[in-house]
């Protein structure tokens, strides 16, 4: 498996894509004047017009995440597409939307490279919780999806020293994990993190992030009545 080593994005740009992120809400991307990045399928499904209004959920990251915790580290997955995170508060919306759009041009290279229409994009960050350095193999990360194993089509670090595989007491390495589109976020998923498996992608929350969507929709149209 190849890994994407590309890591500082320009500050003027990603400035320019908070703000973006954090104006005035809208029930669709033609009302908002979304632009989806360019080339990218699953990125323009995602601002489609049946999407959820953003910055209009209530949810906590921890609410939406997958975490593990094994010799002495903490794992935690959280998938980027734009029908889970606007169900977050929208602080927490923003900081991974803008992570995600920042990164645009080196996941559209993965996915051209692999000929594929889209890829499903998720956020996981490693926490050294132990004394003394603690190792990781990144591609122990997997995902079971309708009786399917995915592992990572290929993985961009977001920060320097994601692949020494190697963290000391108290810090921590994130990077965005690049899957086949066809694990789905609407179904129950198992998710193996350094040989630790967790099944909370499940019916339980899958149901919280349904009710989360459904009071979105009607803070929305509150919002809307003069």
């Amino acid at each position: 498996m190849a890994v994407t080593l590309r890591f500082a994005p320009a500050r003027v740009a990603l400035a320019a894509m908070v703000a973006a992120a954090v104006c005035g809400p809208a029930l669709t991307s033609a009302q908002a004047g979304i632009v989806p990045p360019r080339g990218d399928t699953a990125s323009r499904r995602s601002v489609d017009a049946d999407l959820l209004p953003a910055n209009f959920g209530s949810l906590r990251r921890e609410d939406l995440s997958v975490t593990v915790q094994l010799q002495g580290l903490t794992v935690r997955a959280t998938p980027l597409d734009e029908s889970v995170i606007r169900a977050l508060a929208p602080d927490s919306y923003t900081s991974l939307h803008v992570m995600r759009v920042s990164r645009d041009a080196e996941v559209n290279r993965v996915r051209a490279r692999l000929g594929l229409s889209s890829v499903q994009v998720w956020h996981v960050q490693f926490f050294n919780v132990q004394q003394g350095d603690a190792r990781f193999d990144p591609r122990g990360v997997q995902i079971r999806s309708a009786g399917r194993d995915f592992r990572p089509l290929d993985i961009v670090p977001l920060v320097p020293g994601f692949e020494d595989g190697r963290l000391a007491q108290g810090r921590s390495v994130d990077a965005l994990f690049l899957f086949d589109p066809s694990v789905s976020l609407t179904q129950p998923l198992v998710v193996t993190m350094l040989g630790q498996s967790s099944a909370a992608w499940g019916d339980a929350l899958l149901q919280v992030l349904e009710r989360e969507r459904a009071a979105i929709w009607s803070r929305a149209a509150a919002a809307r009545k003069p």
